[in-house]
Order: structure tokens, then sequence, then C-alpha cells
């Protein structure tokens, strides 16, 4: 948490996670900071006022003409350290990016000088929606930072992406949008992520592949933006939306994913390998699918390993140039960090980042925990939290050592 009290304006929005706001803005009080509620009139049909004033111990702000002598739809935005939106639903999003202000909430997020968070909650039809996509792609680029959307139960029987973060993932984010400020010590570099998960295909139908869902990835994209980073994203398979600013390329297997590197690699200064990449292929693909009928119970494939990219790129790099790799493993403690050692040895990479992974644990989720090692096998870092705060300390050890190119 943050230690200094700060001022935190909550603006709770018209979506049946409004409840969830409630336990928000509890943490933040418990934490001794001071927090003005904003909830839009449609917030206040989910979550009564009482509550929230209850829960604050400050007034709830409503109306945009309320206390106008004031100047209250202006004097909160400016004297909040961090504003942040939950839930946040597609109306909202749509008025932040095109700069609308209706009511005292849009005001005051115009108004801001600190940080805003924002935490969407929708149907996963309206969060997939072009339009809603192109709105978060905008908000990302002006350096908002968006929690979630989850994926789970959603109103009545829908189940999927949309669901809001969960309150200790969205406090978590908030802290760290105060707490570590924004250094441009990136600009005028170019830095290479991979992300996503490769998959190799079995027939036009099928494939193997993993369950990375490339957040990591495009986290550690969105900090090296704000840090002033011209970003390539080599992406398999993404289920987050690329934030405005990256060059983008797609890829789908691993080899598709050597090329791209390869290509790429000769003008990158830094090169993140945060992708879950498949270490085997069949050795032979069908060209039709694979009929159940024919193989009589059982299915026998023969596996081929992949080119090991990350070793590839590590032992042709130039001098100045900084190779990261990642280590995703089941193991924890002291044998998860023997297993890095002896990666970090075979690879030769600069940086190894590793995380432990489990069927609820690391991949698809909102947060993550990893140490980040250096060549010679030192812990540089350890850091848990979301995954924007994560790829924030993953940055800070890059940067800690000067370019020697600079």
């Amino acid at each position: 948490m943050s230690h200094t009290p700060l001022r935190i304006v909550v603006g709770i929005t018209g979506g049946i996670a409004a409840y969830k706001a409630v336990s928000v803005v509890r943490e933040f009080v418990k934490d001794g900071h001071h927090v003005d509620v904003i909830a839009t009139e449609a917030a206040l049909q989910f979550v009564g006022r009482p509550t929230l004033e209850a829960i604050s111990r400050n007034p709830v702000h409503v109306g945009l003409y309320d206390d106008v002598a004031q100047v209250r739809h202006v004097a909160l935005g400016q004297q909040a350290d961090v504003i942040v939106i939950a839930p946040a639903t597609a109306n909202t999003l749509a008025q932040f990016a095109t700069g609308q202000a209706p009511d005292l909430l849009g005001n005051t997020v115009l108004a801001r000088r600190g940080p805003l968070v924002v935490a969407p909650a929708m149907h996963t039809e309206m969060w997939d929606n072009p339009a809603t996509q192109a709105n978060i792609d905008t908000l990302l680029s002006r350096g908002v930072i968006v929690v979630g959307p989850g994926s789970g139960p959603l109103t009545g029987a829908d189940v999927g992406v949309g669901r809001m973060s969960e309150p200790e993932e969205i406090v978590s984010a908030v802290y760290a949008s105060v707490t570590t400020p924004v250094v441009q010590d990136l600009v005028g570099r170019k830095i290479l992520i991979t992300g996503g998960g490769t998959r190799e295909p079995l027939d036009p139908v099928r494939y193997i592949g993993n369950r990375s869902s490339g957040k990591q990835a495009i986290a550690l994209a969105q900090q090296a933006l704000l840090r002033g980073a011209q970003v390539t994203l080599i992406a398999a398979h993404l289920e987050v939306p690329v934030p405005s600013g990256v060059s983008l390329v797609n890829v789908s297997t691993a080899a598709q994913m050597r090329e791209a590197v390869l290509a790429h690699i000769s003008t990158s200064d830094v090169v993140i390998m945060a992708a879950a990449i498949s270490d085997y292929r069949v050795d032979h693909t069908s060209e039709s699918k694979i009929k159940k009928s024919e193989h009589q119970g059982q299915l026998n494939l023969s596996l081929v390993e992949n080119p090991d990219i990350l070793k590839e790129i590590s032992t042709h790099k130039f001098p100045e140039q900084v190779i990261v790799g990642f280590a995703a493993e089941t193991t924890s403690g002291e044998e998860l960090t023997s297993i890095a050692r002896e990666k970090l040895q075979r690879k030769g990479c600069d940086y190894l980042v590793v995380n432990q992974v489990g069927w609820e644990q690391g991949f698809g989720t909102e947060r993550n925990a990893v140490s980040v090692l250096a060549s010679n096998g030192d812990i540089l870092e350890s850091a848990t939290g979301t995954k924007l705060s994560v790829a924030g300390t993953i940055l800070d050890c890059i940067t800690k050592q000067p370019f020697q190119n600079a």
C-alpha cells in the first residue's frame, strides 16, 4: 500500500459491478486515505448514497451543479492524487476517450492532474465491440491505466470476458500508479517484445498450444511506451487489446515467431521474450482433419523440437544489446530459482524473469509474481502485484545499468 495519505477520487458508474466499488472505497479508507466518491445518477440505482457515505466518511458527489461556489467540478480533479473509475462502463469509456464531460465525473476526469485508473465492466459482446476496443486503445495511448476486465460470471447466466477486476487488484493498481512515477528513461530506445502463446497445428482444425493470454507482454509494452520507448510487439494469439503506438506483428507458430524476431532484432536495443513459445511441433501436419474413427481409440503423435529462439538471439546479439528471457515454471521456492539459474546458463541472456504458473496462477490472470535474475544468477528484484506494476519492475532492472551505446 501507499504509506503517504492520498486524496483519492473513486468514480462509480452505472453497472451491476458497482457493489464491488464499496470494497474498493473501504480499502482506501482503512489504509488512511481521504476518499471522495463521485457517483453517477445511474450508479445510485445499484448502490445507495448512505452506504457510500458511511464507507467513505465523506459526502457523495453526484450533481454537476452542486456546490458551484466551490467550483466542485474542477476542484475535485485538481486536488486528487489519483482518480479510479470502478466500474467503468462502455459508455463511460467512450466519453473519456472523446473528451466528453456531461456530468460531474466527466468534468473531474478532464480537470485531473494525477493518474487515471479505469476498471472496465460490461458484457463480453460490448467489450469485444470494435468501438470499445478503439476507445481502450485511445485511453492506453494517453497513459490511462486499465485494470482488467477479467473473465468469469457476468449478469444473469452469461460467462465471459468483461467481469470487473477484484477490489484488491484495483487498489493495487491505484497504489502503483502513484508510488511509481513514470520516468522517461527509454526515450530513443527501440524495444522488441514477444507476447501471447504460439500454436502448432496438428491439422486444419486442431493445434498444440498453451494458456498464455499475452497480458504481461501488453503490460510491458504499455510501460515501455510511457517511458518513451519505440515498441514493436510480435504477438501470438493475444487475448487483450494492443496499446496505440505499438508496432504490431502477428504470428501463429514458433517458426513464424523466430522469423519475425530475426527480422526485427538488428534494429532493437532491447529484446524481451515474454511469449510462451511451443517447445515442440508435430513432425507432420495433416492437410485434412484427423478422423477419430481411423485411429481405433488411440492417436500417437510424433513431436520434434522447435528452434530455441532465446538461445539463438542471445548467442548472436551485438555487444550493446540487452536480451531478456522468461521462464514459467510450476515449481516454487529454491527449486524455482535453481531452474531459473540453470536456464540462464543454457540460454546466455542478460536477464531472466521467472514466475510460477499453475491452473489458477500466472496465465490469464491480472496479477503476477516474478523474480528478475541477472546473467550471473543473482536475483535483482522480486515483485508481486498487477502485471502493469510487475512490468515496471522488469524495466527498472533493465534500465539500472546504463546502455553501453548511450
